[in-house]
């Protein structure tokens, strides 16, 4: 059963702050397993992901084909029905159409000594997509993640999806088609993560790898870190819904379970100020849990992580809120941004209660590639930056040198750095 608390009890704090600190992330069986699929890919190459992919996916990547090609996407594109075609275009062109907003602009000024400062934006030359296909397959990431890389400039992309008995998902492809992705690996899991880093004969390098994966494609890029960029070490899903009894039990229940039903080690959480609401949707879960086909996953998921909080005041629910930084954070009340106003630590807030966590999923424009396990303390959603880097430049002139350069001197010389003291100085002479 899902944990019960109530913030009036003794005992809330030692409880609250056990939930906070519970992890559902990856072991150390996990991160040595890693550890040694890295270095065998590094080594290795094409050959140690064609073991991988007979061990763990069970087809031979010589015999199934170790690419998809634009005509398979195409062909794809071209036999799902119009109802998903045109729900995928219409996610694609939102999503599109959000980011192109986040593009940076370039800046160039002189300030009041005589300097010219800038920054200047670019971005990376390849990025790495990762599309899960094991638990899932998700064509909503795919947009998700190429989208913002194509709206950065990215030229060149590769996508990476594991393809259990040598099969892929058709919406996956379908998906890749609209984004425009011509080079597509059918190899998945950690050693993914470890040819598109290294590289290998057959796949060139990235700079960036994105997108979301199981334990072992998350610990394969917390480890690569630094080799390549990456969007975030994402854990299991998250949700947190502050609600009052204005809201029906059985939406409620629902936007819980949209969650619990990613992995059995998701995690959903109910703020609310009225024990019979409390008790209803506690109900409407029990209720709906049956009627799902992910019912196996939901069920374990919200007995092991699930949570019911009861809070005599809803504005008191906010802080704690913000104590779990949860990735997505639903705020079902009449007057949602009064809340919104308090929150600091949120991947993503969906306002009002007409306003589901799912739609946010494909269609509404925001990035759906989000922190988890608390980093939204400090981190942000995947966006058109994570494929862009920012290269500031300075143009001096004598006078320029002569307004700022003695205190470089100073400061040089302070640090007990001659050289640097002479390279500034020799100019001012």
């Amino acid at each position: 059963m899902p944990l019960r608390l109530d913030s009036r009890e003794a005992g809330f704090a030692t409880a609250f702050a056990a939930l906070v600190d519970a992890r559902r992330e990856a072991d150390k069986d996990v991160s040595r397993d890693v550890t040694a699929i890295l270095k065998r890919v590094r080594a290795e190459g094409d050959t140690a992901l064609a073991d991988y992919t007979q061990r763990f996916d069970r087809h031979d990547l010589d015999v199934s084909g170790w690419a998809v090609t634009p005509a398979e996407c195409r062909a794809a594109l071209d036999g799902i029905s119009t109802e998903l075609r045109d729900a995928l275009e219409l996610a694609a062109d939102r999503i599109a159409t959000y980011h192109r907003k986040q593009k940076p602009v370039d800046s160039d000024s002189v300030d009041a000594a005589g300097a010219r400062l800038g920054a200047r934006w670019s971005a990376v030359d390849a990025a790495g997509l990762y599309v899960p296909g094991g638990r899932a397959a998700y064509p909503s990431s795919l947009l998700m993640n190429v989208i913002p890389a194509k709206v950065a400039g990215v030229e060149r992309i590769t996508m990476v999806t594991p393809t259990p008995n040598g099969e892929i998902n058709p919406l996956v492809l379908a998906a890749a088609a609209i984004a425009g992705i011509e080079e597509i690996w059918r190899v998945g899991g950690a050693q993914a993560i470890a040819a598109l880093a290294y590289g290998t004969d057959r796949i060139k390098p990235v700079d960036v790898i994105t997108g979301p994966g199981n334990a072992w494609v998350a610990e394969a890029k917390r480890q690569l870190y630094g080799v390549v960029g990456i969007d975030m070490v994402a854990g299991p899903s998250e949700i947190v819904v502050v609600a009052d009894a204005k809201n029906d039990p059985d939406w409620i229940a629902a936007d819980l379970l949209s969650q619990s039903e990613h992995d059995p080690t998701s995690q959903s959480i109910l703020f609310t100020d009225d024990a019979a609401f409390a008790d209803a949707v506690a109900t409407a879960v029990e209720r709906a849990i049956p009627h799902l086909h992910t019912a196996a996953v939901a069920r374990t998921s919200w007995d092991a992580n699930g949570a019911i909080i009861l809070v005599p005041d809803l504005n008191e629910a906010i802080p704690l809120c913000d104590r779990l930084a949860p990735e997505h954070l639903e705020l079902a009340v009449d007057d949602p941004d009064a809340l919104f106003a308090q929150v600091r630590h949120a991947g993503s807030v969906f306002l009002g209660r007409m306003t589901p966590e799912a739609v946010g999923d494909y269609v509404a424009g925001p990035n759906h590639v989000l922190p988890t396990g608390r980093r939204a303390r400090f981190s942000s959603g995947l966006s058109v930056l994570d494929f862009m880097k920012r290269t500031s430049f300075l143009s001096l002139d004598r006078a320029a040198i002569g307004a700022i350069g003695p205190a470089a001197v100073a400061l040089a010389q302070a640090e007990g750095l001659p050289a640097h003291a002479a390279s500034v100085a020799l100019r001012l002479k």
